[in-house]
């Protein structure tokens, strides 16, 4: 059974102990009704100012084993540092004065223009949380398929080839959210989730036209500081090098999803630790569904309603779907 939310908590959690006057729990909520990895993701404040700094145990002492007057020599264990940064999401929007005016609740509506802003951030948080690269882009932070994107890695047992070999191929992860083993991150100090501030009313200079022209708006200003910490890299599984182009539902070419999986689970060491779940985009799981749905053997795939809400599950952790997973992933090698 997965740990309790208490001891993992999400986004809407760490947002109610860092802002008691719940503005930004109004957001979160509106975050997770687009972006189902946020229902699942443990949030920790870092211990840095920019991210946080995580210690890993990377060797264990070796004990010896005595004969009578014999002597043992101490050992010790060794332990490596990682800095995780965060990067910093921000953005603007303008609504006209007169437009807002006419509304008959001005308050809902410049809401609902809050709402795809909100959401732009969201998916990009969704994108960046998987494909995130400070090596290519050193304002963002760094997602998970730049740690696991070399099979002959020292995390390599934890990256299940599907024996695709061509350039549009997919993944599916398996994460299990904890506070010591993978999780999001925001600065020290800081609040969770985006910083929504009424910025009111503003006069708006034309700097598109040939005139210079002014108009009255309303500015809203959006910011998210966000990272990812891999605490223990033994807890996510990428299946990867699916190719979309050989997948079918009776398994006669491409990938055997459910196979792979069954993989990937024996690589966590104990899924008890946290929150574990599987994401993929909407092509591979409705392969998986249609290829379940042709086995012989018993599924482990199952349907459950959950809060009101179907839930989809593989092997009992839930599986969630992923839009911004690419679709045209590189062979992984």
């Amino acid at each position: 059974m997965a740990a309790l939310g208490t001891e993992n908590p999400t986004l809407a959690d760490l947002a109610k102990v860092t802002d008691p006057d719940g503005t930004i729990a109004d957001v979160v909520e509106i975050l997770n009704q687009t972006n189902e990895i946020l229902e699942d993701m443990t949030w920790m404040e870092g211990n840095l100012t920019t991210g946080h700094r995580t210690s890993i145990r990377s060797g264990l002492p070796s004990p010896t084993f005595r004969k009578m007057y014999g002597f043992v020599q101490p050992t010790k264990s060794r332990a490596v540092q990682v800095t995780d940064n965060c990067g910093m999401m921000e953005d603007y929007s303008q609504v006209d004065k007169a437009l807002v005016d006419m509304a008959g609740n001005p308050a809902a509506f410049r809401l609902q223009e809050d709402r795809p802003h909100i959401e732009g951030m969201n998916q990009t948080l969704a994108t960046k949380i998987f494909y995130g690269d400070e090596s290519t882009a050193p304002e963002e932070f760094t997602g998970l398929a730049p740690r696991y994107n070399d099979l002959s890695a020292e995390n390599g047992d934890n990256i299940i080839a599907g024996g695709g070999s061509g350039s549009d191929n997919a993944s599916i992860w398996l994460i299990c959210w904890s506070p010591n083993t993978v999780h999001g991150i925001i600065p020290k100090g800081s609040k969770a989730g985006v910083q929504q501030r009424d910025l009111g009313e503003v006069t708006v200079q034309d700097t598109v036209g040939s005139s210079s022209g002014l108009m009255q708006a309303y500015r809203t200003h959006y910011r998210w500081d966000v990272g990812l910490s891999v605490r223990d890299w033994r807890y996510v599984v990428r299946i990867c090098n699916i190719d979309r182009s050989l997948l079918t539902a009776d398994i006669s070419t491409g990938a055997d999803l459910n196979d792979l999986m069954h993989q990937a689970v024996t690589e966590i060491p104990n899924t008890a630790i946290g929150r574990c779940a599987w994401y993929m985009d909407k092509q591979v799981l409705s392969f998986l569904r249609r290829q379940t749905a042709n086995a012989v053997s018993n599924s482990t795939l199952s349907m459950d309603n959950v809060g009101g809400t179907m839930q989809t599950s593989w092997g009992g952790y839930p599986i969630r779907r992923v839009d911004a997973l690419r679709t045209n992933e590189a062979t992984v090698s």
